[in-house]
């Protein structure tokens, strides 16, 4: 819930501010991706523990990665329901100068399909690095021996990760683009 109210906040604020949007789209995406996300989340979780076939330590590790495509989902509809204006109104298209020559839903298309990818990269690190890592840290003796190092190790890797995923995720698309008239 405090992930989807980040993004949804994000979202927002990076929209085409060029038209307007009626508050009644924020709630909207804001909404759907709060109940996508939480609807995947417990679904998958829900899935896991029935899972008869896997052992205790298997449903365990896939336990670890619900999260990501839970939120790599709810972004996405996230993006699509606060931005979804710009699709069918066009954004704003500059010429070399920064002079408005237009407004185009295929320029509004690419930037919401780049703003999506975007929103799927970002967690990606955050989210599936960390199980990973910690997957194979617990396992060793120092950690085996010292539960109480646990929480401030993940604490630094998931930081590590999230220095990394920030960075990766913005740097993916200019923030201009050029598309073809």
């Amino acid at each position: 819930w405090l992930n989807q109210s980040h993004n949804a906040c994000v979202n927002y604020a990076n929209r085409n501010a060029t038209k307007p949007s009626p508050t009644s789209k924020f709630i909207q995406g804001y909404l759907g991706a709060v109940i996508s996300a939480v609807s995947i989340a417990v679904g998958l979780n829900v899935l896991v523990q029935r899972a008869n076939k896997f052992t205790p330590a298997t449903r365990l590790l896939i336990q670890r990665f619900v999260p990501f495509p839970a939120v790599a989902s709810a972004n996405i509809c996230n993006v699509v329901l606060m931005r979804h204006t710009e699709l069918e109104e066009g954004i704003d298209v500059l010429d070399n100068n920064g002079n408005i020559v237009g407004s185009s839903r295929i320029a509004a298309k690419h930037a919401l399909l780049e703003t999506a990818l975007t929103r799927v990269v970002l967690p990606m690190p955050i989210l599936v690095l960390p199980p990973i890592i910690m997957s194979i840290l617990e396992k060793t003796s120092l950690l085996r021996s010292r539960p109480r190092m646990i929480l401030p190790v993940q604490s630094l890797v998931c930081l590590a990760a999230f220095g990394l995923a920030l960075p990766l995720a913005i740097s993916l698309f200019p923030q201009m683009s050029e598309v073809s008239t």
